[in-house]
Order: C-alpha cells, then structure tokens, then sequence
C-alpha cells in the first residue's frame, strides 16, 4: 500500500483500531490472516475466533462494531488538524518500528511524510538538564542531522527540545513521538517547537486525537520512540528517570544504548553513569554513535570533539586563552583569574565583552560557560 491512503482505506484502518478490547497484539494476529481490515470486519465471529490471540469479546465487538470512539466524528477530527493516518501496511510505517512485540497498528501523524530508509537515533534525557546537558543534546542533534540521520525524541522540556532543535538547525529530519492526543501540546510552553516540527519533521502518536497527557501514557510512548530508532542516546537522568525505562525498552528491542557522562557531582547523571557501568556506550563524540549505527567513522567535521576546540577566527590573544579554558562545565570568575593569572579588572572586562559577542555566557553566581 502506498504512503497516500483513500478516504475509505484510512477510515477502516482507524476504526479497527478503536474496537474495543482489541489490543495491538491481537489485532496483528489477525492482520497476518486477513491482511486488510475491510476484510477482517467482513470476517464472521466463529471465523475470528478461529485466529489464535483474539479473545471472545473482541472477535464479538468486531462483528457488532463496538468502538471506544465513534469512528466517523474521530476520523472528522485528523481531517480538521491537518493530520493522517499511517497504517501498519503503509510504505511510510517506519520499518524498524515493525520489529518490536507490539507495534502500533496505526499512528497519528501530523507533518512531513516520513523519509524512506533515513534512519534514526533517538535522543533522550531529563525535562530539568545542566547547561552542559542541554549543549551536549543540541550538538548531537544537529551533528546527527549534518551526517545524514534522523532524530527521534518525546517533544518534552530539556533534553529532548534541545535534541530535536538541534537537528532542525542542522537542516535534519525529526520526529516527535508524544503521549497525549495529535492536538493535545504539552507541555504548552513547548508550542514552537510543535509547530517547527509540524512544519519541517513529523509529530506522532497512537493515542486518539484529545488525549490528555497521563503518567501511564509515556512508558507506553518511549516504545515507540526506542522503537524507531537504531539506537538510543541518554543524555542526562537520573537513576528513576523515564529515559531509562526508555534505554531498558530499547535493550528490550535490541536496539543499541549510549550514555554521555557526566560531572560525579551532579545527580542528572547518576543515570547516564548507570548506563555506563551496564555496558552503554560512552559517548563524548557524535562519531561513537555513528560508528556503531553507521557502521563507519564520520567526517571530522560532525564530531562535537573538532567544534568544541576550535578558537573563533578574529579572537584577541587573552580572549583566545580565556575561551580554551572555559568549556560546558561552568567555571567560576576567580578559577579563571587563578588559573590564567589574569588581573581580576582584566578578566571582568574580557568576559563581560565576550559575553556580549555571544561567544560565551554567564551563569548564576558569576559561572561562565562556552555559548
């Protein structure tokens, strides 16, 4: 089946989905018989029932057309917010996705048709990250999008914006795979990141247009969202973050796990350093992942590694020693009047004028950092 689905096509593909009582699990059971959902409601219910993995009351709803929602005023809501649908049998269903226990039998998608063998790394971590976490998310993501890889994440605070941000800076593909309706934002200070990526990615997700966003519903999504992906990247979590769930998900799948270490003082990577001790790949380049997914080293110029060291063209002498100096982890003022035996005077002025350039930025309690 083609990635454009008929209006008719499209609406038993989501009424299917909406029986009640029929699980992701149960309904493949049936596809693999049937293969069209036309011909499974055609089906009578002895026949149904003859399919090993359906139960009783969904091979009856089936028959008697027994839906959670009314089809026609669901489908009437997709059509309004501009969104779709993808079908397990659509060319646009992204193969890996296939793979796992219980896939999705449809999604809702709103955005760009998802590109044909681009493959994808997910990226994930905490809603509450370091300056360090965020940099570090942003740079993976735009240096995975400048190698010609897609990036998936949860459209959530911190890390993931920070992920998929970067990879639209990097002119790159994302999808944002939720755990709430297609027209549910949430959160809601993340509007313009939904609509950057309505507009250059894809958004998805399984649950039905309105869904509020619930404490349940994103273990359920982060399957997805490992699903897709060859591997998963953790940037920062902690040891009862959800980013792990997803990372275990991912194992659970198959599917390749990275950690990026952090500072032993900081509790948003007790997580990342589980990971690690676990067997996670560490991380301290954008090649690590690559060479692992890929399959082959990347160009030097993707690597964070060569864009971190690199003094900005035009940079007096002082203010050169002071940039090599700072990096993510925050520096105090005195630390770099001690260290590069700068005049206390000196340092303010340089750092004050380099702050104003954008070339570097100031944290609370007059920390400065690489911008």
């Amino acid at each position: 089946m083609g990635i454009g689905l008929d209006p008719e096509s499209s609406f038993n593909w989501l009424a299917f989905y909406l029986v009640e009582a029929l699980g992701n699990v149960g309904a493949h059971c049936l596809l693999q018989v049937y293969k069209d959902p036309a011909r499974i409601f055609e089906a009578s219910y002895h026949e149904l029932l003859d399919i090993g993995g359906v139960s009783k009351q969904a091979a009856r709803n089936i028959v008697e057309r027994r839906f959670a929602l009314d089809p026609e005023k669901e489908i009437r809501k997709v059509e309004k917010f501009g969104a779709r649908i993808i079908p397990f049998s659509s060319n646009e269903y992204p193969p890996y996705l296939r793979e796992i226990h219980d896939p999705p039998v449809i999604m809702y998608a709103r955005g760009q048709v998802i590109p044909d063998e681009l493959p994808f790394i997910a990226v994930v971590g905490s809603r509450n990250p370091t300056h360090y976490g965020s940099k570090v998310a942003m740079d993976i993501g735009k240096s995975l999008a400048q190698a010609g890889v897609g990036v998936v994440s949860g459209m959530a605070l911190g890390i993931d914006g920070a992920a998929q941000w970067g990879c639209l800076r990097g002119q790159g593909f994302t999808i944002g795979v939720i755990g709430t309706g297609l027209d549910v934002i949430y959160p809601a200070s993340n509007r313009k990141l939904f609509e950057a990526v309505f507009d250059k990615g894809t958004v998805i997700s399984e649950f039905p247009m309105g869904t509020p966003p619930e404490p349940r519903h994103f273990p359920i999504r982060n399957r997805i969202i490992s699903g897709i992906s060859r591997g998963v990247v953790v940037v920062e979590a902690t040891r009862k973050s959800g980013s792990l769930i997803t990372a275990g998900q991912a194992l659970d799948q198959g599917r390749d796990v990275f950690a990026v270490p952090g500072s032993i003082y900081s509790p948003r990577s007790e997580g990342t350093h589980f990971l690690i001790k676990q067997g996670a790949k560490l991380v301290d380049s954008v090649n690590d992942i690559l060479e692992d997914i890929l399959q082959h080293s990347a160009d030097k110029g993707t690597s964070n590694r060569s864009s971190e060291t690199a003094v900005p063209r035009g940079m007096g002498e002082a203010e050169g020693k002071i940039y090599e100096f700072l990096s993510e982890y925050p520096k105090h003022i005195d630390e770099i009047v001690r260290e590069l035996e700068l005049d206390p005077g000196e340092a303010s002025s340089l750092l004050l004028e380099m702050e104003l350039s954008g070339i570097i930025k100031q944290l609370p309690g007059k920390m400065f950092v690489r911008s």
